[in-house]
């Protein structure tokens, strides 16, 4: 494979997508719907072809999708209270996390990524001249404040953050905000919060925004995702909070890099959000969930602990295998068994094991039931 800034060109994610469809294989691997969206939405995306949203928006965004965003977030139960030019609508989360970078790093800064963790963070930091600093979460996924504590140093910059969290599920509450700020509250730190499965907190959980800190309001970029909320991510809308100092230097890079997202979606979605309902999105995502868990009991594979939010479940399989690594188990469980996860592995920059994979469960009801059915009576 080749190399870019010393890290992989070609996606471990990308690679078991496609032994899944080569084997004909369940794929659970990625987090993907597979399920239709809103017949509304489609509606909404004609009318605004109709309506000739073909050119570029402004560098802020629709100005109607900004006002519906300030209205959505209003209603949340843990309310977020936003003004016009605290918002920034971007083409993906990837592309904010990207900016939100470009716009407080300078050369050798250090950026502290807790893992597990998404593929693209190390790379958009050292994209973006910084140094990623890997802090990995202890054995039951939780934060040990001590241990972050020794992560920063003088050259800390920023601190990327995901609640809920991609692959554990686990959810930031108000009081482990709290805690991050009295670790930082002395020093000239940035918080990049990725929140982009807002919407799917579950067993009564609400998600609780780090812009909702009084103190880190003022040096928080948080991302959030149209595509993970609605199932578009091929539409290419996302949306970014932060202070309007942040948000004037965060634009300021933006117009060099991509000025604006997807015209015509952003109407659409600006119209989507008048009627939106996110219980509905939550309880049908907290069923597939459920779904997935309880069928899962039937195999040897097992949960330690259920997800809180997002649209993935972290699984142990060392009944099955005491030898395996869990690459070689994940490409294993592929090809011979027919369905595909991903090795816990994969969401470290270095960790060559562990005891995980990852399932995805945004898939319609009848694929996650085939799929564990399967596994029951082939493991």
């Amino acid at each position: 494979m080749n190399q870019i800034y010393g890290f992989t060109h070609y996606s471990f994610f990308t690679e078991m997508s496609e032994l899944a469809t080569k084997h004909g294989s369940f794929d659970l691997s990625l987090g993907l719907p597979d399920f239709d969206i809103d017949e509304r939405l489609k509606t909404f995306l004609q009318e605004s072809a109709e309506l000739n949203h073909h050119q570029y928006e402004p560098l802020a965004g629709n100005p109607l999708l900004i006002e519906n965003i300030i209205s959505f977030n209003l209603k949340r139960k843990n309310s977020i209270r936003l003004k016009q030019k605290e918002i920034t609508i971007v083409p993906c989360a990837t592309f904010a996390l990207y900016t939100a970078l470009k716009s407080i790093l300078n050369q050798g800064d250090e950026v502290i990524i807790i893992q597990p963790s998404y593929y693209t963070y190390g790379p958009s930091v050292v994209m973006n001249g910084g140094i990623p600093v890997y802090y990995d979460l202890d054995n039951n996924f939780a934060v040990n404040w001590e241990n972050l504590k020794k992560h920063i140093s003088e050259k800390t910059k920023a601190i990327i953050i995901n609640s809920p969290q991609n692959p554990t599920g686990k959810i930031w509450k108000k009081d482990d905000w709290n805690q991050l700020y009295e670790l930082i509250k002395n020093r000239e730190i940035y918080l990049i919060s990725e929140e982009i499965y807002d919407t799917y907190c579950y067993d009564g959980a609400e998600h609780y925004s780090s812009f909702l800190h009084p103190e880190l309001k003022s040096r928080t970029f948080c991302i959030f995702s149209f595509g993970k909320m609605f199932h578009t991510s091929g539409w290419k809308v996302s949306y970014m909070i932060a202070s309007e100092e942040l948000t004037t230097s965060f634009q300021c890079h933006q117009q060099y890099i991509s000025y604006s997202a997807n015209a015509p979606a952003q109407y659409a979605l600006a119209k989507y959000l008048e009627i939106f309902d996110p219980s509905i999105n939550q309880n049908m995502m907290q069923r597939k969930r459920n779904i997935f868990n309880e069928l899962l009991k039937e195999t040897p594979l097992y949960i330690e602990q259920q997800a809180e939010g997002s649209v993935f479940q972290v699984v142990n399989f060392r009944n099955i295998s005491k030898t395996m690594s869990d690459t070689e188990f994940s490409k294993w469980l592929t090809i011979e068994k027919k369905v595909a996860c991903l090795p816990l592995s994969a969401f470290y920059n270095s960790k060559q094991n562990s005891d995980y994979i990852r399932f995805s469960f945004a898939k319609k009801d009848e694929i996650i039931i085939q799929a564990l059915e399967h596994l029951r009576k082939n493991l």
